[in-house]
């Protein structure tokens, strides 16, 4: 089993939303990597924050990827999006999530990376886990035992991010799982999990059958909601070539990796510098 042999149905859609002038979220779908990236700094300046960071990940396309190269591409994002910031007065920066296949163990796997607080979910036997971990001030209020989880979603700040490609944090966080068949991965900018619950993103997941149908009634979602920022999703469905469903389909045994590095830990995040 390679991951050469991995299946996918692959979509994705991103809307201005009903507030926002422009659209500062970028999308890369060139397997084997996917990833949304949400631009901070105004019009231009986070439009090309975004768009340097999928620019960055763009050489990987259709390469057997390794977690180096994914390293090699934070680290090529970081170096232009903090030139992009220094020519701007209000700076510029950007969020990313994203997955890449790539073989551990002799056996395919997602790498799942994030910076910020945009997001990789895996909805699978009608159940919705939330994989990576937003890097924002509310999310260390709750881990600090400060903010209630379930009072997160009307916290005032909660928009307020605590690393982003470009800023001075540029920490990645990454996981390595197994590939499952009959998984769905949803990537999004918090243009989405912002104005939709996790509740009413399972349940859409759960009630659309292929990806570009759940791509666009996730993003009506967010519209119908209010709308209030630019809204990104790649929906990635694993039709054949993973593992099958059953003992090993936990996500809670995960590697930690550091991109930096082959090292790994279960159970265990280690920060990477994405340099």
């Amino acid at each position: 089993m390679t991951v050469d042999q991995v299946v996918l149905n692959v979509a994705s859609l991103t809307d201005t939303g009903l507030k926002r002038a422009a659209n500062e979220d970028s999308l890369l779908t060139a397997a084997p990597v996917f990833l949304v990236a949400d631009g901070m700094g105004g019009h231009e300046a986070g439009d090309r924050a975004s768009a340097a960071v999928v620019a960055a990940f763009e050489p990987l396309r259709g390469t057997a990827v390794t977690i180096g190269d994914v390293r090699l591409a934070l680290g090529r994002a970081t170096a232009v999006v903090e030139s992009i910031a220094a020519a701007h007065k209000q700076g510029a920066g950007s969020t990313v999530s994203g997955v890449a296949l790539v073989e551990h163990e002799g056996l395919p796997h997602w790498l799942v990376f994030n910076v910020g607080d945009s997001r990789v979910y895996r909805h699978h036997a009608n159940d919705l886990v939330q994989l990576t971990i937003d890097h924002s001030l509310g999310q260390e209020m709750v881990d600090a035992g400060e903010l209630r989880p379930e009072d997160l979603a009307t916290f005032a700040q909660r928009n307020i991010i605590t690393r982003a490609i470009g800023a001075a944090d540029s920490e990645a966080d990454s996981w390595l799982l197994p590939v499952i068949d009959g998984e769905r991965l949803l990537l999004c900018s918090d243009g989405l999990s912002g104005e939709v619950s996790d509740e009413a993103i399972r349940a859409t997941l759960t009630m659309c059958g292929r990806p570009e149908t759940a791509a666009s009634a996730l993003v009506r979602r967010a519209l119908q909601a209010g709308g209030r920022d630019n809204v990104s999703v790649v929906v990635i469905d694993v039709v054949a070539g993973g593992l099958r469903a059953g003992r090993d389909d936990d996500t809670a045994g995960r590697l930690a990796v550091s991109v930096g590095t082959d090292s790994m830990l279960e159970g265990t995040t280690i920060p990477v510098r994405a340099r």
